[in-house]
Formats: C-alpha cells, structure tokens, sequence
C-alpha cells in the first residue's frame, strides 16, 4: 500500500541539504527562493547544512543524515524541500533512521531522487520528483513547474493531471537572470519510439539515473520487494533522466538494470529531455532507445518534461499513473490510489 502524504496551505517546509548545501557566493538566490516561498504563504525552516558546502556535499554524511532525522521527526515541520541536489547524497542512507520516516513531502530531483527512490521502496511513502526550492526564486513561474503545489495538495483517492509544457529550456543562462528563472523558447515536443500514440498505465518510480542505478543491490533498492509486497505486483512505469552520461554509459546502467529485475513486469519508460546526449561512435540516443523497447517489448517515451532540461513536471514516486504520449504532446493523469 502506498501511503500518501498531503500538504497544506501555510504549512512550514524544512530545508535541508541531504547532498550539496549552498557556497557562500550563492546565499542570496537560497534566500531569495525562501523569500519568494514566505510571500507564497510558508513558513521555512533552514537547517545549517544548506548554507556550507566543502568537498562536494554540505557536510559529513551523519551530519547530514541527523538534520534530515529531526526534520522527519518534526510534526511542526510539514514537507522537506532539498535547495538542490548535488553528488554524493547516497553517503547518508545508511545514517537515515528509517523506523522514524514520517508521512511529509520531500520533493527534489538530481542527486535527491536516491532519497526519493530509497524512501519510497523502503516505506511505501511517495514521494516527489520535481523542481527544487532554488527553482522557485521567480516573480512568477511556468505552468508546468508551478503545477508542483497542485500535486503535493492533491487528496487520497484524488487525481491531478499535468499537460506537456509548450517550450522548454535548451541551454541555462545564468548571466540573463529572469523574472521566470527559465528561458523558455525551444518547442517541446515528446517522441514515441514506435511513432504511434501510446498510452501506459502503472506504479511511477524513478529519477536521475546516473545516481539512483547505485542502489542497485543495495537494502535501498529493493524494487522487487516493493512490487511484491507494496503495489501488490501491479506493473511500474520507470521515469527516468540523464545528467551526465553518454550514450554507451546510459546503455549500461539500463543493462544493469534489466538484469536486477527493475524492469520485470515494467508497463514502459519515461526518459526526459538531456542536455549531454553524446553518441559513442555511431551509436546514438535514439539507437539506444530502440533496442530497449525491442527488448522489453513495451512502449518508450521520450524528450518528455523531466530532469535537467526544464521544466518538468511532478512525478509521484508509488502513484497509479496513466500517460498518454502521441503527435508531440503528452498527458499525464496520476491517481493517489493506496
């Protein structure tokens, strides 16, 4: 059974740095994000982990790891909102008190969807793939971002649906600071590797696969497990985003995958849109894609609205989803179904 957390209006969001904290030279965009939160109607709590950053992550992974279990612990505190990611989140796993994991919110993604993944299977509490606090420091936002708070309000036994984004971001430009944060001005457009409409239905899990492919083999990644006994052998949709790997590396870790039993009884697979999409001799993206859904024998979508090519959509890690992908466009309807 998947255990749905909700949030409320006005309700104080803890900020904590599980993997990478905030450089002193960036403060003022993490308080400009907090600002823009507070005028939004919530209050925040910023632990000290979000303002350090040394060696590439905020603080010793028990450090980190004690922040997130008081702000788990804290009923005062109602959804933990990460400022980003980062690299080496997978360090405070084994520090994490899982008996203590509290029905609340954690939304990021990068480097924070290990955590997503791992609280998800470990607890059967959803969680959300979505843009991250420092993302939320325009006057105003996009529609496909904004919708995060329409999902994280949604009731048990409700749905809410999310519509491709009209454009989406190429290259960031952090030297042309907008009033949106993005520069949105590419046509989106989602690619259906059979070229035919599809529509897929199943359990959401997923995130940044250069990270979450770690917890494979792991007591984190369990994903049988979770399918067996949490969603009771209903079939998973896979979301996955690429933030640094080549085309043969992706290849890979999908590989990896497969043989662990992450792809057993998988209705399909989600892939966002990548900035780093470099071929390996002539084996490109689309080569990959291909022989994966021949393999698999299930529909594949791709340059969909998620990961590190904004914007992108909410994605609840454990909730019914039914997505619908053709002629560019796509839909995204997700149950909060226990």
């Amino acid at each position: 059974m998947i255990h749905y957390p909700l949030l409320h209006k006005g309700a104080t969001i803890g900020v904590t740095a599980p993997s990478s904290g905030v450089s002193t030279d960036l403060h003022e965009l993490l308080r400009l994000a907090c600002s823009r939160m507070e005028a939004n109607g919530y209050s925040l709590i910023c632990g000290e982990t979000v303002w350090t950053e040394h060696k590439a992550k905020s603080a010793p992974a028990k450090v980190r790891a004690t922040e997130f279990n008081q702000m788990m612990k804290d009923d005062t505190i109602g959804m933990i909102f990460p400022p980003w990611g980062g690299e080496l989140l997978i360090e405070v796993l084994e520090f994490i008190d899982w008996e203590q994991i509290k029905r609340k919110w954690i939304m990021g993604y990068s480097d924070i969807s290990v955590l997503l993944l791992a609280v998800t299977l470990k607890t059967g509490i959803a969680t959300a793939h979505g843009a991250n606090l420092i993302d939320q420091r325009g006057e105003w936002s996009d529609q496909t971002t904004g919708m995060w708070e329409n999902v994280l309000t949604t009731n048990i036994g409700e749905s809410v649906v999310q519509q491709s984004s009209p454009y989406y971001q190429k290259e960031w430009n952090h030297d042309d600071p907008s009033p949106c944060v993005f520069h949105l001005n590419e046509s989106t457009s989602w690619q259906v590797v059979s070229h035919e409409a599809v529509k897929i239905q199943g359990r959401l899990l997923g995130g940044c696969i250069d990270v979450i492919r770690h917890l494979i083999g792991t007591p984190y990644g369990d994903v049988r497990h979770f399918q067996q006994h949490v969603i009771s052998k209903e079939p998973i949709v896979w979301y996955l985003e690429n933030c640094e790997l080549n085309t043969a590396d992706i290849r890979r870790s999908l590989v990896q995958m497969k043989l662990a039993g992450w792809f057993d009884h998988c209705a399909g697979i989600l892939f966002g849109r990548s900035g780093v999409n470099r071929p390996v001799g002539n084996y490109t993206l689309e080569d990959m894609y291909q022989e994966l859904a021949e393999e698999l024998e299930i529909p594949i979508v791709y340059d969909i609205d998620c990961g590190h090519v904004p914007p992108q959509m909410t994605f609840i890690n454990g909730a019914l989803a039914v997505i619908e992908a053709g002629d560019g466009k796509g839909v995204v309807r997700q149950f909060f179904a226990p």
